[in-house]
């Protein structure tokens, strides 16, 4: 049997090697097609003695139909390929422009999502997503967006980690679900269908068995001329009546069974799979739900496809004639029953449990494509600990470094500076790599240490006229739901970026001040980004609040940051100079 070739090298070259052996095999075949209807025709026509050679040109065509889309197959994978080579580019070169955003998945209510840039155009959505089915897409989501949990962030990093190790296995399974897989094809026609057995009565079997031998008979019995050739025509009429036994359990099988093109899809990620090895016990997991007491998952996939083929093709011209002279219905109701018996729901949660591989193909590939090789570690403390932290939506070489560390010592840090300075960039560099450990990937940074809390963030607070929300009432309200969550007792690391800008000053410093306290007697810390320099005396005289601050220089008439986390309060801000900048001209009344 042939074997597929995945190795991305010298695409080029290999597609037009491919395109060139297409091009020749489809020659062969219209002149086989030909020459197998003249025999066939002779056949009929002429003497029982064209039908020995009619039968060797009918193999030959076949031969060549295979090794034609084997070659058709293998340019679609070398596509494939193709494409995943320029995305990695664009990806690494954070281009992400054109690659699927994820948008659906959106959430403002949800605690972190909405504010990270995990999806949307230009987020970690688009940097880490592989999948190619709208399922593999959800459950890539999913685990996006799930809670933290140090019991399963070292099992999802061993996998991870090995999966990285195994790039051609990642493009493989990346290229054949490219290659083959149908959009928007839904899987629960085939789920109800494989999970009702087909009862092949005991009249079935006997038609299944005088049908084949019939037409012989009447055909060899035309030819010696001891019967008229219109006995043909009353065998053939015959069939039409009789073969209405299986027409509409084969018509709902063909209309269950997936197109060729999805089974292939199926059928060469099983075999992947099956025949890789892995020492990661959630990859060994996950490899065990694809595998089959009845025989290997892709070998009764071959076995469907072969089936599912002639089912889908009943009503094809070449077909109809052999059907109606040797009643091959039977025979193919017969197979698709014992198919059916033999498998039994063994194939029903494939589709699911191939998604599930496309979150953890999309996993690796982030780690195999991607420059975060950052140390790891953890621990059952309330903090947050990061050295050279980076965001991985900006490219390595633009990036600016920060460390930071949170916890019992530092519950809670003022974080103040001037106007685009990067106050609300670090904060979302700390979550987005948090949620990047949390899927077990390596961070942007030299070394995180997580420990053990849930992430909470209010950054993006908007209006919304349909529901008449002000962008600052949504504020308080996200606010509540922290309020909530860290009364109830839960461990939070959190961060706000600029909090209760939507009221007037005094208000504003006074609440913040109010919430500040609240929050110290839970178990959250985190960070709050004012621009309120009166908020951050509370660093000099409240125990575990502390000042951080980015700032800036003004140069003629140009703004300069240097991105550095810096000890203290802010010294000075640039608001003024900006809206000089921007045309405003500020006098004296």
């Amino acid at each position: 049997m042939n074997k597929f070739d995945f190795v991305s090298q010298e695409l080029d070259l290999k597609l037009s090697i491919v395109r060139k052996k297409t091009i020749n095999l489809s020659l062969i075949r219209i002149v086989l097609f030909f020459a197998l209807g003249a025999l066939v025709i002779l056949g009929f026509a002429e003497s029982a003695f064209w039908w020995i050679p009619a039968l060797f040109f009918g193999y030959l065509f076949v031969f060549f139909i295979r090794k034609y889309n084997f070659q058709k197959d293998q340019e679609s994978i070398y596509l494939a390929l193709q494409r995943i080579t320029k995305e990695r580019e664009k990806r690494q070169k954070r281009d992400l422009k054109g690659l699927d955003p994820g948008n659906e998945f959106l959430d403002k209510s949800h605690p972190f999502s909405g504010d990270l840039d995990l999806f949307g155009e230009h987020s970690l959505f688009q940097l880490m997503n592989h999948s190619i089915s709208q399922g593999g897409r959800k459950k890539l989501a999913e685990i996006m967006k799930s809670p933290f949990s140090l019991k399963e962030i070292p099992d999802r990093i061993e996998a991870v980690q090995e999966l990285a190790s195994k790039g051609e296995f990642l493009e493989a399974m990346e290229a054949i679900g490219r290659a083959f897989q149908q959009e928007k094809v839904s899987n629960q026609a085939w789920l109800e269908w494989i999970s009702k057995p087909e009862k092949a009565n005991f009249l079935i079997s006997i038609l299944a068995f005088l049908g084949p031998i019939g037409g012989v008979f009447v055909l060899v019995l035309i030819n010696l001329g001891i019967i008229p050739t219109a006995f043909l025509g009353l065998w053939i009429l015959l069939g039409v009546g009789t073969l209405g036994v299986v027409f509409l359990p084969l018509k709902k099988a063909s209309e269950a069974i997936p197109l060729s093109q999805t089974l292939r899809s199926f059928q060469l990620r099983a075999e992947l799979i099956e025949n890789e090895v892995f020492a990661s016990k959630t990859l060994q997991f996950e490899k065990s739900k694809i595998n089959s007491s009845k025989g290997k998952v892709s070998q009764l996939l071959v076995e469907l496809d072969r089936l599912g083929l002639w089912v889908q093709n009943r009503l094809n011209l070449l077909y109809l004639p052999i059907n109606l002279i040797f009643w091959t219905d039977f025979l193919l109701f017969l197979q698709l029953s014992r198919w059916k018996a033999k498998v039994g729901n063994t194939l029903s949660q494939l589709p699911e449990h191939l998604e599930q591989w496309e979150m953890w193909v999309s996993l690796g590939a982030f780690e195999f494509e991607l420059e975060g090789k950052g140390e790891v570690s953890m621990t059952q403390e309330r903090m947050l600990e990061v050295e050279e932290l980076d965001h991985p939506l900006i490219l390595p070489e633009k990036s600016i470094s920060n460390s930071l560390t949170l916890g019992s010592a530092q519950r809670l840090i003022l974080l103040t500076g001037a106007n685009m300075s990067g106050k609300t960039t670090f904060m979302r560099t700390l979550g987005i790599n948090c949620v990047l450990v949390n899927l077990g990937l390596s961070p942007f940074a030299k070394k995180v240490r997580l420990g053990d809390f849930q992430l909470f963030t209010s950054m993006r607070n908007s209006d919304n006229l349909g529901e008449s929300v002000s962008s600052f009432y949504a504020e308080l309200s996200r606010i509540k739901n922290l309020i909530l969550k860290l009364e109830a007792g839960e461990p939070i690391l959190f961060l706000l970026d600029e909090i209760l800008k939507g009221t007037n000053t005094q208000d504003r410093i006074e609440g913040s001040k109010a919430l500040i306290y609240q929050i110290l007697e839970t178990e959250g810390f985190g960070i709050i980004s004012t621009h309120d320099v009166e908020l951050a005396e509370m660093g000099k005289s409240v125990e575990k609040v502390h000042n951080f601050s980015f700032h800036s220089e003004v140069k003629d008439k140009t703004i300069l940051f240097d991105y550095k986390l810096k000890k203290g309060p802010c010294p000075s801000f640039n608001a003024h100079k900006l809206m000089e900048l921007m045309g405003i001209r500020f006098k004296e009344h």
